[in-house]
């Protein structure tokens, strides 16, 4: 008989923008712990990978980062995680994954994260003073976006010393680059937005009404921060838990 853990879906996590695979330190174990096999992301240009950072990376490659990890895992039936801009990058492997099997993915998860409509790009919801201050800062940093203050995400102390020293510059080709794909077929996988209300982030606002209002989204709010896998790990881990087990 197969076991527990081969029945599970596994999870692929992929961070947000500044972040790496080390921001779900706090998730892995317990998410493991509970038998599913959990697989984290570092992006090109971002984490342990901030060395790869060149201005020729698109999101596309981003996109091609998670393809690369599911194929060498030859992962079926996957929970799909985005944290942040991370929504963007879930939304284009998606649509690459579902072009070849419609069942490539029981779960889509936004963690406080953009929820793109095809042909939008991850800047197009962002007020133009936010649009005019990221290029501007990422022109003057060599064609990446600086790390925010973490102050910003709800984390103060000991947390937001851990962000200060991990976090590095993201690179900006993403930020203007449209992401085309399938509307309908993205639409035909469950889908979850993780709502992170205290503080409210205020770059994901169109992003929260947004998953109010299109069809097919279920919404889970959490009275935390942006970043909520190290703020309130294990509420988050409950929640991913009972998502994945559907």
């Amino acid at each position: 008989m197969p076991s527990t853990e081969a029945a599970l879906a596994p999870i692929v996590l992929v961070h947000g923008a500044w972040g790496g695979a080390w921001i779900w330190q706090r998730v892995l174990g317990p998410l493991r712990d509970a038998g599913h096999a959990v697989f984290a992301v570092t992006l090109t240009g971002d984490g342990d990978r901030a060395h790869l950072r060149t201005p020729d990376i698109s999101l596309q490659t981003h996109v091609a980062d998670v393809l690369g990890l599911i194929a060498a895992e030859e992962l079926h039936d996957v929970v799909l995680v985005g944290h942040s801009y991370g929504g963007m990058v879930i939304t284009g492997t998606a649509d690459r994954l579902l072009q070849a099997d419609a069942r490539a993915l029981r779960q889509l998860v936004y963690i406080d994260a953009m929820v793109p409509l095809p042909g939008e790009s991850w800047g197009e919801q962002h007020s133009a003073e936010v649009v005019a201050a990221r290029t501007a800062a990422a022109l003057a940093n060599d064609h990446a976006l600086p790390p925010p203050d973490p102050a910003g995400f709800g984390l103060a102390g000991a947390d937001r010393d851990w962000l200060l020293r991990r976090q590095v510059p993201h690179p900006f080709g993403p930020y203007r680059e449209p992401l085309p794909f399938d509307g309908a077929r993205w639409a035909a996988v469950p889908r979850a937005f993780i709502d992170c209300t205290q503080p409210a982030y205020p770059t994901i606002a169109p992003m929260r009404q947004r998953v109010r209002q299109l069809p097919g989204f279920e919404v889970i709010e959490m009275a935390t921060g942006h970043c909520p896998m190290v703020s309130a790990a294990q509420a988050l881990v409950g929640h991913l838990l009972a998502l994945a087990g559907r």
